[in-house]
């Protein structure tokens, strides 16, 4: 099978065959010089989290180089809308940098979004609760399909398809993903099961217990496929001891087991309170 590489999703995007520009050239864009407070943040950013030391870290490194690689933009109206860079953008906030270098593109929403979501797919900055999110919006306001959310991504089909039954878990578990408590793998693993109460049971206890996605998959398996439970053989008995323990049974007002082997056994008579006992003992006491 021929796996798919990011990329080519971003060729897709930005190749010259769609009219726009070949990774990594971008001739064509205007080059500016931007006012920080005129760029506006990228409202398609699917990334959520952005540590702040490492934003910290990235504007150390800005006040003492600046900024080599120029941020991507476009225009609207007499601003600039953010298409890729935010780490940068935030770094140059925190460095106190006034002016930046952009790069200007013409890009409608829908591509400003692949664009962003690409961006954070090649750097593996997106945890998988983030791409989930990021492929039902994709779906949601520009009516892709699954195949073509893949082609524009970079991804597998199936593996887009997995990231959109994530989004089907309970909160509380989505919550565990983005948290890196629990895996996409254990994720992939809980959503065999039908029951959000029992999804949310088995999550909270793979956390406490620190299960791996292996032990989990295989308690889910166990509940999606119950043993059948295994009736107990009947017991091969005799007719005329059959009779006997009926006898003995009615007699004493108890249930009564005879085991025979051959004219060896037992006999096991049993009683549920004292006043059992106490009929019991007084019935064989009339008998002896």
């Amino acid at each position: 099978m021929n796996k798919r590489r990011l990329g080519r999703g971003l060729e897709a995007l930005l190749g010259r065959e769609e009219g726009g520009l070949e990774p990594g050239s971008l001739e064509g864009c205007e080059l500016l010089h931007v006012a920080v407070d005129q760029i506006d943040p990228n409202p398609y950013q699917p990334r959520r989290n952005f540590p702040a030391a490492e934003i910290a870290s990235l504007a150390d490194s800005l006040r003492q180089h600046g900024m080599l690689q120029p941020i991507l933009v476009r225009a609207i109206g007499e601003r600039y809308q953010l298409i890729a860079g935010e780490r940068r953008l935030r770094a140059s906030i925190e460095a106190q940098l006034h002016e930046i270098p952009a790069q200007v593109m013409d890009l409608d929403d829908q591509r400003v979004f692949e664009l962003a979501m690409v961006e954070n797919l090649q750097r593996e900055d997106l945890n998988c609760v983030e791409q989930a999110r990021a492929y039902e919006r994709l779906g949601r306001e520009f009516g892709l399909t699954q195949e073509q959310m893949a082609q524009r991504t970079g991804k597998e089909r199936s593996s887009v398809a997995n990231f959109l039954r994530l989004l089907k878990l309970p909160s509380e578990v989505q919550a565990l993903v983005e948290e890196n408590k629990l895996s996409f793998g254990h994720a992939k693993a809980l959503m065999s099961l039908d029951s959000p109460e029992a999804v949310l049971k088995l999550a909270n206890r793979a956390v406490a217990l620190s299960m791996s996605v292996r032990q989990v998959e295989g308690t889910v398996h166990r509940l999606v496929h119950p043993e059948p439970k295994r009736e107990k053989a009947e017991r091969q008995i005799d007719p005329n001891v059959r009779e006997a323990e009926r006898q003995l049974q009615r007699a004493l007002g108890v249930r009564v087991q005879i085991t025979d082997n051959k004219g060896k056994g037992r006999i096991v008579i049993e009683y549920k309170s004292l006043e059992d006992f106490d009929r019991v003992v007084e019935v064989l006491g009339r008998e002896s």
